[in-house]
C-alpha cells in the first residue's frame, strides 16, 4: 500500500517526505523502480477486456470509405504467463488487490478440478488445510525456540557470576537442587556452585574476591555483547532491534527481502540470547515476535498457496506474531490481541482462528519443555489472594499517571537520541556504541544486587507477595512478638526493617539508573527488545508506592480512608499487585496498547479480581501518553527509519483539498497522459523515454481529455516486448489502443497493438474538491497506494501515499488554522480547468497542467505512482 517506493527513478525522493530521504541507509528502502505486474489472462481479463469474441477474432482495416479490404488475425500475447511477471523487487509494497484476485482465481481453479479424479480432491483438501498446517508449524518452532532462548540466557547470565563444578550446563538455581548443605536463609549457596573468586582466587569472601567478581562480571558482560554485535553485523544486519516496527511495516505490504529469512533467524537466535545474557537494558520478548514470524515466512514457503501469494503470507505472518507474544508472555489469548490491535494490517475473522490455534501450539510446546523449572510458561508468574478495595484506585490511578509521564519522556528522549545516532560520526561505529553502553552497564549495575541480577528475576521478585517462603530483604519486617525486634520473613502490614529501608534506597537508584540506560540501548545493532525493561521500570516504581501505602495504612489505620477495611494485623495492602499495575502502566505509556496489555497482564496473574485496577492504570497512562503525542514507540520508529507506513491510528484535523496535495503543482512537470486509440509504437515509446513516471491516465482524446483509465509504465513497455518477440508485424508505426474494438485504419497499415488487457478500467478517483481527511481516510481504509485527481471527468493530477506522508509532515510544522472549507467551494476552477480565457495548454499526448490558484511555488517536481487497481472494492 506504500506507494512512495514505486516512483519515479531519477531523483523524485529530492523533495519528498524527510525522514524517507534522510542520506542514512534507509534511503535506498525507496529507491525502487517499479513492480512487476501479472499479465496471466483470466476470465476476469474477458470481461474487463469486453471481448465476446475468441482470441482469433478479427479487426477492420479499411481504406478511406470504410470498404473491409484484409483481415489480420488479432495478437492476444496476454493468453501465456510471462516469465518473471508475478512477483515483488525487494522494497517495494504489494498490490493487495492483483494478490486477493489470483487467490480467489486459484481457489475457483481447485474448486472446479477437485470432481475430475482423486489426486485432485486430494490436493483440494491439502489446500484447504494448508493454512492451519503452516501455523501448526510455526507454532511448534516458535514454542522451541523461546524454550531453547529462556534456557541458554539464563545459563550464560549466571556464568558472569559462577560456574557450576558438577555440570558446566547448570544454571545456579539447578546447582544447587540436589545439594543437602544449602540453608533457609542462603538458599543460592552450595558447594557445587562456585564464584569466579573462589575458582580463581581460593576464597568466597572479601575485598579481593568482591574485586575479582566484579571484574569478571564486567569481562562476561563486554564479552557478550561484543560477540552479539560482531554476528549481527558481518551476517545478518537485519537481527538487531526489536523487529516489531519492521514487522509492522511488513504486514502493512512493504517486501523487506531478508528480513524474515533463515539466515535472520538463525543469528536473532545466537545474539538474543547473547544480548540478554550481556545485562543491557533490554529484553527478550519483543524479539521473539521477530523470531516467530521468521519461522512463519520461511515455513509459508512449503506451501504453494502462501509462497505465491505476498497478501496470503501476511495471514501467516499475523498468526506467528501472535505466537510469539504467546511464548513472550505465556499469554496465548494476550497473543492474539496483540497481533490484532498493535502490528497487524489485514486481520481477516480467519487469521484471527489461526492466530489463536498458532499461539495455543506454542504456548503448549514451550510448557512442555518448561525452560523455569516452574511448570509455567513465564518466570515471573504470580498470583494474589488479597483483594483490593476502592481507595487503593487512587495510587493505582498516579501509577497510571507515571505510566504515561515515562512513556512520553521514553519516546522523545529515545527518538532524539537516534536521530542523533543517524546524523552524526558517532552512529558509523556500532560496535564501539554496543561496547560503551555494555561497559557503563556493567560497571554500574554490579554494586546494585537489583541491577546486578536478570530483569526478568528482578520483575519477578518484585511482583512476588511476601511470605514464609521468601528471603527477599522486600520481606524484611519487624516481628513485634514479645517486644522481639528480630527480622522475620512475614506477611506484610508490620512496620518495616532495615532490611526494607535498604532496599528501597537501593530500588530508588535503579529506578534511576534503568531508565538512563533503556533510553541509549534502545535502538542499538544488537536484538533488544522494550517490553521487560519498561515492565521492570513500572514494578521498581510500584513496589515503592505499595510499600509506601502499606505503611501508612500500618502506622495510620485509624485514618478515615483505612478504618473500615484496613485492621491491624490483616494483609490489607499487596505491594505485589502496585508493582505489576505500575509495570503494565509503563508499558502501556510506551506503546500505547490498552486492550491486548491488559489481557497479558491478567494471564500472568491468574486472576479476574485485578482487571479493574489493570484497567485504569493502563487507560490512565495512555491518556497521559496521549497528551504529548499519540504515537507509540514503534510508530515513532517507523518514522524515524522512513518506512512506508500510514498509522491508521492517527487522526486527520486539517481543512485541505485534494487539489492542494496533488502532484503535479506548479513547479513539477506536468502530467503525462497517453490517448486511447490514436497513438503509434514510436509515439509511445517516446513518451516512455522522455518522461520518468511510472503510470499514465489514458484519456478519450486531446480534445475531451475524460478518464478511461490508468496504465503502468512496466505493463506497457513488457507487452510491447512481449508482442514483438512472440509475432512479427508489430512495428514502430503501428497503431496502439486500448479501446474494446480496434480503430478504423488504412489497409497497408501494420498490425494494430491492443493494450486494453493491461488497462485499470476502474482506478480510484475523487474530485479536486474532496478534502483531504476523506482522502486520507479512504486510503487507510481500502489500502490504496494511488488515486487520481479528476474535476468533472477531466484528470488532473494524482495522489500518492507518499504525498500523503509528506502533506502530513508539512502540516506538523504548521500551527497556523487553515482555511474552512466553505473557502475553496467558493473559488472554483472554470470549465475549461486552465487559466482565464485560455484553453489548457497541450504537446502532442503529455497533457500540460499549468499553475491553479492555491499551489505552492516552492513545490520541486515528484513523480506518480506506478500501480494497477483492478477494481474500486478491496478487502483492506
Amino acid at each position: 500500500m506504500e506507494s512512495e517506493q514505486l516512483f519515479n527513478r531519477n531523483g523524485y525522493y529530492r523533495n519528498g517526505y524527510n525522514s524517507i530521504t534522510s542520506a542514512s541507509s534507509d534511503e535506498e528502502l525507496l529507491d525502487g523502480t517499479g513492480v512487476v505486474m501479472d499479465f496471466h489472462t483470466s476470465e476476469d481479463d474477458n470481461l474487463l477486456d469486453g471481448d465476446t469474441t475468441s482470441p482469433g477474432s478479427n479487426y477492420v482495416m479499411s481504406n478511406g470509405g470504410g470498404v473491409v479490404s484484409s483481415t489480420t488475425h488479432l495478437l492476444d500475447f496476454l493468453e501465456e504467463p510471462i516469465p518473471g511477471v508475478g512477483t515483488y523487487d525487494d522494497f517495494h509494497t504489494i498490490d493487495w488487490v492483483r494478490e486477493k484476485c489470483k487467490d480467489r482465481e486459484r481457489h475457483r481453479k481447485i474448486n472446479a478440478k477437485k470432481k475430475e479424479s482423486a489426486w485432485e480432491f486430494t490436493k483440494s483438501l491439502y489446500d484447504a488445510w494448508s493454512g492451519w498446517l503452516v501455523v501448526t508449524l510455526t507454532g511448534l518452532a516458535s514454542g522451541a525456540l523461546a524454550g531453547l532462548i529462556d534456557i541458554s540466557a539464563d545459563w550464560l547470565n549466571d556464568i558472569k557470576e559462577g560456574v557450576c563444578l558438577n555440570a558446566m550446563w547448570f544454571n545456579h538455581e539447578q546447582c544447587c537442587w540436589g545439594s543437602n548443605e544449602t540453608t533457609f536463609a542462603e538458599r543460592d549457596k552450595c558447594p557445587q556452585w562456585k564464584s569466579w573468586a573462589g575458582l580463581i582466587l581460593g576464597q568466597e569472601e572479601g575485598p579481593g574476591s568482591y574485586i575479582m567478581n566484579y571484574f569478571m562480571y564486567i569481562y562476561w558482560a563486554l564479552s557478550f555483547a561484543l560477540l552479539a554485535v560482531l554476528l549481527v553485523k558481518v551476517f545478518a544486519p537485519y537481527a538487531c532491534g526489536s523487529g516489531i516496527p519492521e514487522i509492522k511495516t511488513i504486514l502493512s505490504g512493504f517486501i523487506i527481502r531478508g528480513y524474515l529469512g533463515k539466515w535472520t533467524l538463525l543469528i536473532k537466535t545466537v545474539t538474543l540470547v547473547l544480548a540478554v545474557a550481556s545485562g543491557l537494558s533490554l529484553g527478550k520478548e519483543g524479539p521473539l515476535v521477530h523470531v516467530a514470524c521468521c519461522c512463519g515466512n520461511i515455513f509459508s514457503y512449503l506451501f504453494p498457496k502462501y509462497s505465491k501469494n505476498e497478501a496470503k503470507k501476511r495471514e501467516v505472518l499475523s498468526a506467528a506474531s501472535a505466537a510469539g507474544v504467546s511464548v513472550a508472555f505465556g499469554a496465548p489469548i494476550g497473543g492474539v490481541l496483540f497481533s490484532l490491535e498493535e502490528v497487524s494490517y489485514y486481520f481477516p475473522l480467519k487469521t484471527l482462528w489461526r492466530s489463536f490455534f498458532a499461539a495455543l501450539v506454542a504456548a503448549f510446546v514451550l510448557r512442555s519443555i518448561n525452560p523455569f523449572g516452574n511448570s509455567r510458561l513465564v518466570l515471573f508468574y504470580v498470583e494474589y489472594h488479597t483483594p483490593w478495595y476502592l481507595f487503593e484506585l487512587i495510587p493505582f490511578i498516579l501509577l497510571g499517571v507515571f505510566g504515561g509521564l515515562w512513556g512520553a519522556f521514553f519516546i522523545k528522549a529515545n527518538i532524539a537520541w537516534c536521530r542523533r545516532r543517524k546524523s552524526t560520526r558517532f552512529g558509523k561505529y556500532p560496535v564501539l556504541e554496543v561496547i560503551f553502553v555494555a561497559a557503563i552497564t556493567a560497571v554500574v549495575a554490579f554494586p546494585n544486587p537489583y541491577t546486578r541480577q536478570n530483569t526478568s528475576e528482578l520483575i519477578k521478585e518484585l511482583f512476588t507477595d511476601c511470605g514464609p517462603l521468601e528471603s527477599s530483604q522486600l520481606c524484611h519486617y519487624r516481628s513485634q512478638m514479645n517486644g522481639s525486634k528480630a527480622f522475620v520473613d512475614a506477611s506484610p502490614n508490620k512496620p518495616a526493617g532495615p532490611g526494607v529501608y535498604t532496599a528501597m534506597w537501593q530500588l530508588c537508584l535503579a529506578l534511576v539508573f534503568k531508565i538512563i540506560m533503556t533510553i541509549f540501548t534502545f535502538g542499538l545493532k544488537v536484538p533488544a527488545g522494550l517490553f521487560i525493561p519498561s515492565m521492570a521500570i513500572g514494578a521498581i516504581a510500584g513496589r515503592i508506592v505499595g510499600i509506601a501505602v502499606e505503611q501508612l495504612a500500618y502506622y495510620h489505620h485509624d485514618w478515615l480512608v483505612f478504618r473500615e477495611w484496613c485492621e491491624v494485623g490483616t494483609d490489607c495492602i499487596t505491594p505485589g499487585l502496585y508493582a505489576m499495575v505500575g509495570a503494565a502502566a509503563c508499558l502501556g505509556g510506551v506503546t500505547r496498547m490498552t486492550v491486548s496489555l491488559v489481557v497479558i497482564v491478567f494471564e500472568l496473574t491468574g486472576g479476574l479480581e485485578y482487571i479493574v485496577p489493570l484497567m485504569a492504570a493502563v487507560m490512565t497512562s495512555k491518556w497521559v501518553g496521549d497528551a504529548f503525542g499519540r504515537e507509540g514507540i514503534y510508530e515513532s520508529h517507523i518514522r524515524l527509519n522512513g518506512y512506508p507506513f500510514l498509522d491508521a491510528k492517527s487522526e486527520f484535523t486539517h481543512t485541505t483539498l485534494a487539489r492542494e496535495v496533488m502532484r503535479p503543482q506548479r513547479s513539477d512537470p506536468p502530467l503525462a497522459v497517453l490517448t486511447q486509440d490514436d497513438l503509434t509504437v514510436e509515439e509511445l515509446q517516446v513518451i516512455i523515454n522522455e518522461t520518468s513516471y511510472n503510470g499514465f491516465p489514458v484519456i478519450v482524446s486531446k480534445e475531451s481529455q475524460r478518464l478511461v483509465g490508468f496504465a503502468l509504465r512496466r505493463d506497457i513497455t513488457i507487452a510491447i516486448e512481449n508482442a514483438r518477440r512472440k509475432q512479427e508485424g508489430i512495428l514502430l508505426t503501428s497503431r496502439v489502443y486500448f479501446t474494446q474494438h480496434a480503430p478504423t485504419l488504412p489497409a497497408d497499415s501494420p498490425r494494430p497493438l491492443k493494450l486494453r488487457s493491461i488497462l485499470d478500467m476502474s482506478p480510484f478517483t475523487v474530485t479536486d474538491h474532496t478534502p483531504m481527511e476523506i482522502v486520507v481516510d479512504i486510503f487507510r481504509k481500502l489500502g490504496l497506494r494511488q488515486c487520481l485527481v479528476t474535476h468533472n471527468g477531466i484528470v488532473l493530477g494524482i495522489i500518492t501515499k507518499k504525498n500523503i506522508l509528506a502533506h502530513l509532515e508539512e502540516l506538523k510544522e504548521h500551527t497556523e488554522p487553515l482555511a474552512s472549507p466553505w473557502y475553496y467551494h467558493k473559488k472554483r476552477y472554470p470549465s475549461s480547468y486552465g487559466p482565464v480565457d485560455q484553453p489548457r495548454p497541450q504537446q502532442h499526448n503529455v497533457q500540460l497542467v499549468t499553475s491553479f490558484p492555491g499551489r505552492h511555488d516552492d513545490e520541486e517536481s515528484e513523480e506518480e505512482v506506478v500501480h494497477l487497481l483492478e477494481g474500486r472494492g478491496s478487502s483492506l
